[in-house]
């Protein structure tokens, strides 16, 4: 990968891409430090810090700009949901479907539908951010002619914030090195990444003064790390591949056709979308209890005090029902990207057939089976790599800053930026850069 980057410096027009997307990352990184007017942060910012809140969650998103108050304090969280809505609602509806099918008109359509949809979210979101500054007492301003004019202001400065960071992907997109929206999530996840020092510094300071089984396990934290990094490397590019075989077919005096080939599956095709959706759903009990802190006495309200306990970040219920909705939302994303009948009709059409299976039913059963196997695989990994953080907190007793979807965030970014670099360096054939 190292040598990727260093070798794609070596041109012109690619060094150019590289700097305008470092740029775009700088512009990015001084918006999630300019304030927003009239708000306290220091009202929220503790709240916001609760392990196991979503709130919590979207402020690792955003690279610590929502707990700030910033102007990026929203980020990519209203364009990533306008994305899975229309993901979604294009699997579900024909005419965005239709779409989807007119090939890259189609898909711009589909992406001016996204981008404003996604400004719909951000506003949206903008407002009920403001509620929660002012239920938090984060506001200056709550009383009269200034609280009105306080609340036009910070509404429509997240909106317009979210809005920015919309266009910034685009301009990566455009005239960067690609991966745009994830890019900027890359760079808020690793700016939040110095805390991973702050609290190894602090177990260090503990094992110095006593507590000797930190010098056992912050080793043992740091090679578990490095082991998951190497295993999400290694099931990115995991893929299982159904061999096909084309008959021949005359047509006037030549023949076409009889080449074999394959449909590659990848194992972990849904990326880290079911983690996404596993955390929002999951924490959305802490979020609740965080609103109504009453709830977690178990003499007032014992039904909801014992709920609220099972869903604690550190507890194993937490742990396992994280675990099952990983899996869940994983077959859930997976049976909206992979049709088995298109693809069999696609290859009957085509006179494609998979060896040792009839064309139609026989070929969509059996890539149905072999879809079910790999998504099992995948959903695992995926599971194992987001509970290891808290199965290993509850065992060592420490807080784990650096999240499993984090990692897999963060390395999966990497992989794809530099497999864009390395297609840009073939299509530009320069021989002997990736050897």
């Amino acid at each position: 990968m190292f040598d990727t980057f260093r070798n794609a410096w070596k041109i012109q027009d690619l060094r150019k891409k590289i700097l305008y997307t470092v740029m775009v990352i700088v512009v990015f990184r001084l918006g999630c430090a300019i304030p927003v007017p009239f708000i306290r942060p220091e009202a929220l910012q503790a709240w916001v810090g609760e392990t196991g809140n979503l709130l919590g969650y979207i402020d690792m998103l955003t690279g610590g700009a929502f707990a700030r108050c910033t102007l990026f304090a929203l980020s990519v969280t209203p364009y990533i949901n306008a994305s899975i809505i229309i993901q979604l609602l294009t699997v579900s509806i024909p005419a965005l479907e239709q779409l989807a099918k007119e090939g890259e008109e189609g898909r711009k359509k589909l992406t001016r539908i996204t981008r404003y949809v996604g400004a719909g979210i951000g506003f949206a979101l903008a407002i009920a951010y403001y509620f929660l500054l002012r239920g938090q007492g984060a506001l200056l301003y709550t009383e009269g002619a200034s609280a009105w004019f306080s609340a036009v202001v910070i509404v429509l400065t997240f909106t317009a914030g979210s809005l920015l960071i919309q266009w910034l992907g685009e301009q990566i997109d455009v005239k960067g090195i690609g991966n745009g929206i994830s890019l900027l999530i890359f760079a808020g996840i690793i700016s939040r990444w110095s805390s991973v020092f702050t609290s190894a510094k602090n177990y260090l300071d503990l094992a110095a003064e006593g507590e000797t089984k930190y010098y056992f396990f912050l080793p043992l934290i740091v090679v578990l790390v490095l082991a998951v990094i190497v295993f999400i490397v290694i099931l990115n590019a995991a893929e299982r591949r159904i061999p096909v075989q084309y008959a021949k077919r005359v047509v006037g005096r030549k023949m076409y056709g009889g080449q074999s080939t394959h449909i590659p599956i990848k194992v972990n095709m849904s990326g880290v979308m079911p983690i996404i959706f596993a955390s929002s759903l999951i924490s959305i009990p802490g979020t609740i209890g965080s609103f109504f802190p009453t709830l977690y006495d178990s003499t007032v309200h014992p039904v909801w005090a014992a709920i609220l306990g099972a869903f604690q970040y550190s507890g194993w219920a937490y742990a396992v029902i994280y675990f099952l909705l990983i899996i869940g939302f994983n077959y859930f994303y997976v049976a909206i990207q992979y049709n088995p009948v298109e693809i069999a009709n696609n290859l009957r059409n085509n006179n494609g057939t998979v060896p040792g299976y009839r064309p139609g039913k026989p070929t969509s059963d059996f890539i149905t089976r072999v879809l079910g196997k790999i998504t099992l695989v995948g959903a695992l990994f995926l599971g194992i790599v987001a509970v290891m953080p808290i199965v290993l907190g509850a065992v060592t007793g420490m807080n784990i800053a650096l999240g499993g979807t984090s990692l897999l965030i963060v390395v999966g970014v990497a992989l794809d930026t530099s497999r864009s670099l390395e297609s840009y360096m073939l299509m530009r054939h320069h021989k002997g850069f990736l050897e």
